[in-house]
């Protein structure tokens, strides 16, 4: 049988959901708030265009959905194809609120599906390399993670910042591959274009003095998204863009070879074989949780000058 999945909101980073999701044989059906955009999308993939979620999970039965709305409307529509038994993806941040993020885990246990979010560079070659790199202990114990990400704003974020919109990708991969989580965050932000923060720098500070910056803009015209970990014995430098790899020690410098992958045919490939039981979801609810909630903590420490201390389980 097919696995049928639906993309719900086709604006920015849904219509690209829409395209893997129909290269790897498994889009079902279409659904945005509006009828022309939904229409444009569905006519594209010969799909019949709901405006509805409603009218949409009365006419499909699904084995699961994309969100990929606007972040303030996350939880209403996860939960509702939740309580419909649908396997949900949210796209991140989960929720802009860790209270909401909890209500969502605790429907998606109670019924019983599948509820993931859309950290997609933990697909991305660079990273999963370096997580099996740091993990083999070749190079030593990471202890200080470097994350850049600039570019100019992007038009259709609305609803948030650069901290929910863009620093949550490295929160994410700095957990990822530390393998643990940060017990205290420091943050500064501003804005100069955006209604929201539109610049900002975050420190999370793990056990064992290890370290994590998180250097995120809408400023700079030219697109930067690297990071690099500073081991013991070597320096991992990667590229999110690229996929490129370099590994600098005291007898050489290392360039593997491989071939560049799409993230997200392998975080969708993820999800469909999770519903399908051949897998388990890579990034669970409690890990996309858990970044809101150093999100949280970030703006908390911006607005009030001092450290914010956690205990994330």
């Amino acid at each position: 049988m097919v696995t049928k999945i639906a993309v719900i909101g086709v604006g920015g980073w849904g219509k690209n959901h829409a395209r893997v999701l129909k290269e790897l044989g498994c889009l079902s059906a279409i659904c945005d708030l509006d009828p022309a955009r939904a229409r444009e999308i569905a006519n594209k993939h010969g799909l019949q265009p709901y405006s509805s979620v409603d009218e949409m999970l009365s006419e499909h039965q699904l084995d699961g959905c994309l969100v990929c709305t606007p972040t303030k409307t996350h939880a209403t529509v996860a939960k509702k194809l939740m309580e419909h038994g649908v396997n949900t993806f949210v796209e991140k941040p989960m929720s802009f609120s860790s209270k909401e993020c909890e209500e969502m885990m605790a429907v998606a246990v109670r019924k019983k599906v599948i509820l993931t979010s859309g950290y997609v560079e933990r697909f991305n070659p660079a990273v999963s390399d370096a997580r099996k790199l740091i993990e083999g202990g070749l190079y030593g114990d990471p202890m200080m993670i470097e994350f850049h990400r600039e570019n100019r704003m992007p038009l259709h974020i609305k609803d948030v910042g650069v901290i929910y919109d863009t620093s949550v990708h490295d929160i994410d991969a700095a957990m990822f591959l530390f393998g643990s989580r940060p017990n205290v965050v420091f943050a500064r932000a501003g804005k100069r274009f955006h209604s929201f923060e539109d610049f900002a720098t975050i420190m999370l500070g793990f056990e064992g003095q290890k370290v994590a910056i998180i250097a995120s803009n809408w400023l700079t015209p030219k697109k930067v998204r690297t990071f690099s970990a500073v081991c013991t014995d070597g320096i991992i430098t990667g590229d999110f863009l690229t996929q490129e790899i370099r590994i600098d020690n005291a007898e050489a410098t290392i360039m593997p070879r491989k071939q560049f992958q799409e993230p997200l045919t392998l975080e969708l490939r993820n999800f469909i074989e999770s519903i399908e039981g051949k897998g388990k979801v890579v990034v669970t609810a409690a890990d996309a949780t858990n970044v809101t909630r150093v999100a949280e903590a970030a703006i908390l420490s911006s607005n009030t000058g001092s450290p914010v201390y956690l205990d994330l389980k």
